[in-house]
């Protein structure tokens, strides 16, 4: 059994479920940089599509279970902070999911396997493939089980993103609401780098890069309040 191989049955065995369908489970853990310049590799992208709506519905249910007299506005609030891709790439790492994941070497070099983004993804396709094998009540054991933590979560102080700590800062000051624009994009689609800048009023423009168009607005942000006197 090579390194692999130990990753994926320790990830079932974490889980408590064993797959009956062995390729759904390969194509649930197999990134879509194995496909490059192949034509018949199949990835966890449509799982992902089937898992998103399985989780989504896990978690409504869940929450109106929990929250009986809970208003719309409120639920959607808590959905929100249950139904993320940080909170599956939590989940993710829990499980031991990235060590099973079968991905490109060029995807592994740049740090794919361990972006919560990648790692979201692919725990959405795991619920999709566990409702796929063995139905809804296997998938809402694995959400029951390993989004207790989440649960927990919801309950913390939630503390402003750094776009919003930067918005409040620069309004403080009177000054024009912060402006970001992309200044750059590299690397291939499945794992694209953004390099954005943010203005705010007459400071010097502060830049920073991320997976996503958002991931490297909210750097920008951090690195703009790290700079200057505002909120921490």
């Amino acid at each position: 059994m090579n390194r692999r191989e130990a990753a994926v049955a320790a990830l079932e065995g974490r889980i408590g479920h064993v797959f009956h369908d062995r390729e759904l489970l390969e194509r649930a853990l197999t990134h879509a940089s194995v496909g490059e310049g192949a034509l018949k590799v199949r990835h966890y992208e449509r799982l992902e599509f089937l898992g998103d709506r399985v989780l989504n519905l896990l978690a409504a249910e869940r929450l109106m279970a929990l929250n009986p007299d809970a208003r719309e506005g409120e639920m959607s609030r808590l959905m929100a902070g249950l139904v993320n891709y940080h909170a599956c790439a939590r989940v993710a790492r829990r499980i031991g999911l990235p060590e099973a994941l079968r991905m490109a070497p060029s995807a592994t070099k740049i740090g794919a396997r361990d972006k919560d983004t990648v790692l979201g993804d692919a725990c959405e396709a795991l619920i999709g493939a566990l409702y796929i094998d063995d139905g809804l009540e296997a998938a809402r054991a694995f959400f029951l089980e390993f989004w207790t933590d989440e649960f927990a979560r919801l309950d913390e102080p939630r503390t402003k993103d750094p776009k919003t700590q930067l918005q409040e800062w620069a309004q403080g000051r009177g000054l024009a609401l912060p402006a970001y624009k992309v200044v750059g994009r590299e690397g291939p689609d499945h794992a694209p780098v953004f390099t954005v800048s943010v203005n705010v009023g007459d400071y010097e423009p502060e830049q920073a890069e991320g997976h996503s168009r958002q991931e490297a607005e909210k750097a920008a942000a951090t690195m703009m309040l790290l700079k200057r006197e505002g909120p921490k």
